[in-house]
């Protein structure tokens, strides 16, 4: 068995799933970094984007077979971004605003007050972005203003 200890906490407007934008589109966030992990953000202003990896603390059920708004098919869980999973870990790619100390300010974030973060790395386009990866079940389906 492993243990994840939290190194932060998110601060947003969304008290509950529904309030949340979908992927993160439009959200803004403070991410409160715990003192003791404060000096692991030196250099942080030098990328504009990060990973941000967080536990879904408010799910509590999954099902292996889930309807998104982009189909009215149902797909295997592991192939959707659904929230409620078997392991709630979250994950987003967000752009850094700006930091104030221990705190960093985010856009596109999606998820809800109070939710802890477990790890941050930084967004490298020449090793992150994959403009060959394949879109699944979602080719030629409208999703994130792209098609």
């Amino acid at each position: 068995m492993f243990q994840v200890k939290p190194i932060g906490i998110i601060h947003s407007l969304y008290k509950t799933e529904a309030e949340c934008p979908p992927q993160g589109k439009s959200g803004q966030a403070e991410i409160e970094i715990f003192k003791q992990y404060e000096d692991g953000l030196k250099d942080i202003e030098g990328f504009s984007h990060v990973h941000l990896f967080y536990w879904l603390h408010k799910s509590n059920h999954f099902t292996l077979s889930v309807k998104t708004p982009w189909d009215s098919v149902p797909h295997g869980l592991f192939t959707t971004r659904t929230p409620n999973r078997p392991n709630p870990v979250g994950y987003s790619a967000i752009e850094i605003v700006s930091r104030k100390g221990n705190t960093i300010m985010v856009k596109g974030m999606d998820a809800m007050d109070g939710t802890p973060v477990f790890d941050i790395k930084p967004y490298i386009p020449s090793l992150d972005a994959k403009p060959q990866a394949k879109n699944g079940w979602l080719s030629g389906k409208k999703v994130g203003g792209e098609r």
